[in-house]
């Protein structure tokens, strides 16, 4: 191996690293607020919440899946779950979409790396890719389509993250706060944060490698040629209808795809193309494979593309209204450069939740924690379990 490609190597994966560290914060936090969350919203209410596909369902949907896990993975294995307990299929759909829009740690996650206006815009783009995507099931999904995907979702068949999507530990006896600050209720956030961290963390390394790849070896000429930054209204055409496209390849999902985000929209994607892009990563290929076990390849097909109608169609509202209201960055500052290490804010807080975070690691350690994984990694398939876990 040459100097030149090590050189090439070492640089890439030094920025990975420079924009992981930035990261490490954000998302103990984000997990931790997600895992408070979980510990007391059980699973086995959803589906009874989620008859029909009414403004009312669809309302509790986006909030189930806010106070969920960001797991695209696990949120495509919740649906399906929830499906077959007899939710609204569109309903399920809405639910798998906030999962992974409307998440906290990917609002705080998008704060630090892109700014703000991003986490507004994702949150915001969120709910108005849930409507447009309820009311295109709505048009295009036909009854006896959902009858084979209820057939085919009865089969069982095994995606990714089973076990995650129904291991349920909510503490659900008593009045909130006292079941939160209970010795149980503490066990189950420790429990979930180190479920989450274990279901995504593959994914966000991966993201780191690929964003800090593309950032070290291709130049923003490149990105800025291929969506037409120099052809402002072209760009804001093209933006959203590429931004998906290029998650599909990526392979990369749920928080670990803002860090590639981050490299588009420093290159010259447009603002509704960066968020059209954060919202597919429910159509990357591993997941469109997923959906063809569970739902059958007729449902498969048609979920892409309407997936991919409502991505976009967002994404062009996103423009259009941050744009309107003069919410759109003017510049591209995006934290993908290889900042090295400081004693500033970053190095301090990152200490501060690391420590946190060990506390709830040994919690997690001490009550059963390990045995759970196992159970989580080996799940054949889509059947309840209810995880006792040790006080």
């Amino acid at each position: 191996m040459s100097l030149d490609v090590i050189t090439a190597v070492g640089r890439a994966l030094q920025m990975a690293a420079a924009m992981g560290w930035l990261l490490v914060w954000p998302l103990i936090l984000g997990f931790g607020i997600s895992a408070v969350i979980q510990a007391v919203v059980s699973h086995r209410e959803m589906a009874r919440l989620l008859p029909d596909d009414r403004p009312g369902s669809l309302l509790k949907a986006a909030l189930l899946g806010a106070a969920s896990s960001s797991c695209s993975y696990a949120a495509v294995a919740i649906a399906r779950s929830m499906f077959r307990k007899g939710a609204n299929f569109n309903a399920a759909m809405a639910f798998q979409f906030a999962s992974t829009n409307l998440v906290l740690e990917l609002g705080i996650v998008l704060w630090v790396m892109l700014g703000w206006r991003f986490t507004a815009a994702t949150w915001a783009g969120g709910i108005v890719m849930i409507v447009i995507l309820s009311a295109l099931l709505r048009l295009f999904l036909r009854e006896s389509l959902v009858e084979d995907a209820g057939a085919q979702a009865d089969k069982g068949l095994a995606g990714r993250m089973e076990g995650h999507a129904e291991m349920d530990m909510a503490v659900t006896d008593g009045p909130l706060l006292s079941r939160l600050f209970s010795a149980r209720g503490f066990t189950a956030v420790c429990h979930y944060f180190v479920m989450d961290w274990a279901s995504v963390w593959v994914d966000l390394a991966l993201g780191l490698i690929i964003a800090g790849a593309l950032a070290a070896w291709v130049p923003n000429s490149v990105w800025s040629a291929i969506f037409f930054t120099d052809h402002p209204v072209l760009a804001k055409v093209i933006g959203p209808l590429l931004g998906p496209l290029v998650a599909v390849a990526s392979f990369v999902c749920s928080v670990g795809n803002v860090p590639l985000a981050a490299v588009l929209w420093n290159g010259g994607a447009s603002f509704g193309g960066v968020i059209a892009f954060i919202f597919a990563d429910l159509i990357i290929l591993p997941i469109l494979d997923i959906y063809r076990r569970y739902y059958g390849l007729k449902v498969a097909v048609l979920l892409f593309v309407l997936f991919y109608a409502a991505m976009a169609l967002a994404g062009y509202a996103v423009e259009l209204a941050f744009g309107a209201a003069g919410l759109i960055p003017s510049t591209r500052a995006a934290h993908v450069a290889d900042l090295g290490f400081s004693w500033n804010y970053t190095t301090w807080l990152n200490l501060g939740f690391l420590l946190l975070a060990a506390v709830l690691v040994w919690r997690f350690m001490r009550t059963g924690g390990p045995a759970m994984l196992r159970l989580m990694e080996h799940a054949a398939g889509p059947d309840d379990h209810h995880h006792d876990v040790t006080l």
